[in-house]
């Protein structure tokens, strides 16, 4: 950054001297109506310069182009216009003619350049400003769930994820999204934190989405896709606007009485001269999350039949201390009792985020934009365990410099974990803290689950005066004294002391970390005639500090440095009905071995307006900073992230036995000693059923996806969009048990070594878990179709469906991500802008049919999440005098709850009104 600042600052003088200034100025009217129109877009065609009209419709455009120049010409609902000046001494009048938004899309990110999304080489789907502003979601970000082919997992309020083409999750790190060319991936947990960071509604001009793998564009993170998010530039859209919204939840719930929800948000922008700009950003959001309440048995060593309320070995799958359970003697299997989560977690969800841009145009095809962002924010999520992100830091410095052609952009993201803390955790570590012995004194941490158990037992068989025998309650009630109740004082107490002590010891999270990003890219096509040419390259670096609760960085620094660099060339043949497009992007890890990864696509036009297009892509994602640097001792099991330098002296993927085969020696061998054979000889006898692990090191996974599609406008009111893929996975990352002895596992002759078994049976070996890949390869295809209609009278309708399909093949289930991702999907979307004068709507139905949900938090369990349908609807009215648009609206009008991840909260409805004042509407 420092260096792109020194080399701006060198030749700013040079860039400045003897320039002509052309002062341009005209109004801008609709053609059909002679009305003025306000906030239209003016640029210099091949430049960045520009302006905006003004409420008038009149505007003044300073350049140092030299005459003739030509004007390009954008407004909301109004056809593109180039105009052509010839003189700055005449103003210009220019009339709009209206346009259906069928025909007025342009989109940068399938390709990086601008182009027609009729003819993207790739599906790619889009929400402009007025789609934006007409959702029938309380935001623009929940609104995306309504756009073909998107999945979107709701964990909270302010915590949803989305993705496309399966394997789904709630954190989902193979999804890459970018908020203007920033990732928006917070360093420690490697995935966008949903809607609690970001822009907000005001400030969002537009929104792209690319569904399957874009790594051959924009590298490694894109491995599931890319979600483009635009905000508004200050030259562009000028002026003060503003927004309150009031809404409510938890209607008819169990748990919570209905709630408020506030969300506030202004902007301003300005601009001077045509030469600098600004724009300030603020936003709140608070409200009352939604509660986790599943109490379903999941509880894997009980029997499906036998779970429920009344067993005594009962672990709910939202109560958290009661997955700690025991086979006892004389009794049976019987787990702890657990605190219910809505006692464990801070559910008043809150989201500020301030945001801060300058704008220079040093020439009339430069401009230096600095911008600062400031997040912070509470959410609750679902990962291994259901995590608490209270008052997360969440900060991002950028620096940019762009023309028509080209940019260099470098950024900055730094995050602060806070007060954060893992809520499942907090309950198994509560647990252990008030536990007494059979004299009434309270034991050990370390030995409060022993006792707990004895004291079950001791009850049960009747050892206990006064406690009555074969009675679970009774027994559970007589292990339960002095427990903590919740909302207690001394519940309190070790609940805040627990979440700030971070590390084994207490629920505490501890992530400093930051990531540091410096990208460029460059367009040939104008200096080359033959054909188009695009390049570009990016190096980023994360800088991890966990103070060593989940890294070995107390001591050392934990950086991860990678970079990349891509070529992208296309060109029109047969009279221009066929584009041809090829690309290919070379990325390189300090961990990994440098990787390839090509696209080529066509789109062939058969009329106007009817695209046929094909393509093959590549993909894959790097490890994450976790996946490759953990070093977590939890106790009896060590979890180690899959590079060699992490665990370089540990010889532990080198020397360890698998998991699956200490069962059968530990069998074989007890059945040994117990019919009379010495220790010593049954070692012998048993030991070759033992296996040596073979764990390779971590390393990238990969994906290969062919597609067919077809987009087209029929009669200029019909927009149809259909398309097939078929993918091809490879080496998905995993997780591997083994246990390691601390002799070799082989003696000198190759075979099983006695003293590497004997070794596990005197308890001289440790178990680690381990990060690697799968060698099976797994497929998946699917299909999306959808059309958007204008029907007579300013109404429009649009339906969707979505099927994804997944073949497992040969692989072991237990070695493949979860896909997570219901076979079919629907959606169907019905609007007026203008049903009648100033008064709009506009409805959203959605419906997914039932699938299994597989995730770390349930212990790979599947979970079954059932068809649901949800309907979202809004009803505005615009009030010009005061330059202002009324909402009334809804999500899940019929307050279906719903869960969409299992262990996450079911979601319910939420009705809301919300206010816009914008100086610069029509």
């Amino acid at each position: 950054m420092k260096k792109l600042l020194l080399f701006v600052c060198l030749t700013l003088p040079t860039l400045l001297v003897a320039q002509t200034v052309n002062t341009v100025t005209g109004t801008i009217t609709d053609a059909s109506t002679n009305a003025p129109v306000s906030g239209a877009s003016l640029v210099i065609k091949g430049k960045l310069t520009g302006t905006t009209t003004d409420e008038n419709g009149n505007f003044k455009l300073n350049t140092t182009s030299a005459l003739p120049l030509t004007l390009v010409v954008t407004g909301v609902g109004f056809q593109k216009q180039e105009v052509t000046v010839s003189s700055a001494s005449q103003p210009v009048a220019i009339g709009l003619s209206s346009q259906t938004e069928l025909l007025n899309e342009m989109v940068v990110t399938a390709s990086r350049v601008e182009e027609s999304i009729l003819e993207s080489p790739v599906s790619i789907e889009k929400m402009d400003t007025r789609a934006i502003r007409e959702t029938p979601s309380f935001s623009f970000y929940e609104g995306l769930q309504n756009v073909k082919s998107v999945e979107m997992v709701t964990s909270g309020l302010t915590f949803k994820q989305i993705n496309t083409r399966g394997f789904n999750s709630t954190g989902n790190s193979r999804f890459l999204q970018l908020v203007d060319g920033v990732d928006n991936q917070t360093p420690g947990l490697n995935f966008a934190v949903g809607n609690l960071f970001g822009s907000s509604d005001l400030d969002m001009e537009s929104v792209e989405l690319i569904p399957g793998s874009a790594s051959a564009l924009y590298g490694p993170v894109a491995f599931n896709g890319v979600l483009m998010m635009r905000t508004k530039n200050p030259f562009q859209y000028q002026g003060l606007s503003a927004q309150a919204r009031v809404g409510v939840n938890h209607i008819n719930e169990q748990y919570a009485d209905p709630h408020g929800l506030y969300d506030f948000a202004v902007r301003y922008a300005k601009a001077f001269n045509n030469k600098f700009a600004f724009k300030v950003n603020a936003s709140y959001f608070t409200g009352l999350d939604w509660y986790a309440t599943n109490y379903t048995d999941v509880d894997p060593g009980t029997s499906p039949e036998q779970r429920g309320d009344n067993n005594p070995a009962r672990n709910a799958l939202n109560i958290y201390g009661d997955d700690e359970a025991r086979q006892l003697a004389d009794v049976g299997r019987v787990s702890r009792t657990g605190y219910e989560e809505r006692y464990l977690m801070n559910y008043n969800s809150y989201s500020v985020k301030l945001n801060g841009a300058l704008h220079y145009r040093i020439t009339d095809n430069m401009e230096l934009i600095y911008q600062y962002n400031y997040n912070q924010g509470r959410a609750a999520y679902t990962g291994s365990n259901r995590f608490m992100l209270n008052n997360f830091n969440f900060q991002q410095h950028r620096v940019e410099l762009k023309g028509s052609n080209y940019f260099v952009r470098a950024y900055a993201s730094l995050e602060d974990s806070k007060d954060s803390y893992n809520g499942k955790g907090l309950g198994q570590l509560i647990n252990k803290t008030w536990v007494r012995d059979l004299s009434g004194n309270i034991v050990p941490e370390a030995q409060a689950d022993d006792m707990w158990f004895t004291r079950y037992r001791e009850a049960y068989i009747g050892d206990i005066n006064n406690v009555a025998a074969g009675d679970h309650a009774a027994a559970r009630a007589f292990a339960d004294q002095g427990r903590f109740l919740p909302g207690s004082a001394d519940f309190n107490a070790q609940k805040d002391r627990l979440i700030a002590t971070q590390g084994l010891s207490g629920a505490g999270i501890l992530s400093q970390s930051k990531l540091y990003h410096a990208e460029g890219q460059y367009d040939f096509s104008s200096k080359i005639k033959v054909f188009d040419l695009l390049a570009g390259g990016n190096f980023r670096m994360y800088d991890m500090f966990t103070n060593g609760t989940l890294f070995d960085d107390k001591n050392h620094k934990i950086t991860i440095k990678e970079g990349g660099a891509f070529v992208q060339a296309s060109k029109r043949v047969i009279n221009e009905h066929l584009k041809l497009t090829a690309s290919i992007r070379y990325d390189k890890n300090q961990n990994f071995e440098g990787r390839f990864t090509p696209r080529a696509s066509a789109v062939y036009t058969v009329a106007t307006n009817h695209h046929f297009r094909t393509s093959y892509q590549t993909g894959f994602r790097n490890p994450t900073p976790g996946d490759q640097y953990i070093k977590l001792n939890a106790g009896p099991i060590t979890i180690l992230g899959g590079v060699p330098d992490n665990s370089k002296g540990m010889n532990v993927y080198e020397n360890s036995f698998t998991s699956t085969s200490l069962g059968p020696f530990f069998g074989a061998f007890g059945a040994a000693v117990g019919s009379g054979t010495p220790p010593q000889q049954a070692v012998m006898q048993t030991k070759d059923l033992l296996v040596k692990s073979n764990v390779p090191y971590i390393k990238p996974e990969r994906v290969q996806t062919f597609e067919v599609g077809y987009k087209g406008l029929l009669n200029n009111n019909l927009l149809v969009d259909a398309n097939y893929y078929f993918s091809s996975y490879n080496d998905f990352i995993l997780n591997q048990v083994v246990m390691q002895p601390e002799s070799p596992v082989l003696g000198p002759d190759g075979k099983i070594n006695p003293q590497a078994a004997m070794d596990l049976l005197n308890g001289d070996s440790h178990l680690y878990q381990l990060y690697t890949n799968a060698s099976e390869r797994v497929t998946s295809q699917g299909a999306t179709v959808g059309f958007t209609y204008l029907l007579p009278r300013n109404y429009t309708l649009g339906a969707n469906g979505t099927w994804a399909d997944f073949n497992l093949r040969n692989a072991n289930p237990n070695d493949i991500p979860a896909f997570n991702t219901p076979k079919y999907r629907t959606t169907v979307t019905f609007g007026n802008t203008e049903i009648a004068k100033n008064i709009g709507f506009n409805v959203a139905w959605r419906w997914q049919d039932t699938f299994e949900w597989t995730s770390t938090f349930n212990q790979l369990r599947p979970g079954t999440i059932n068809a649901y349908s949800i309907v979202d609807a809004q009803v505005s009215y615009k009030m010009s005098p005061i330059k202002s648009i009324v909402k009334l609206g809804a999500n899940n009008v019929f307050n279906n709850q719903v869960y969409q991840a299992y262990g996450s909260p079911s979601i319910g409805a939420v009705y809301y009104v919300s206010i816009v004042f914008d100086q610069l509407m029509k």
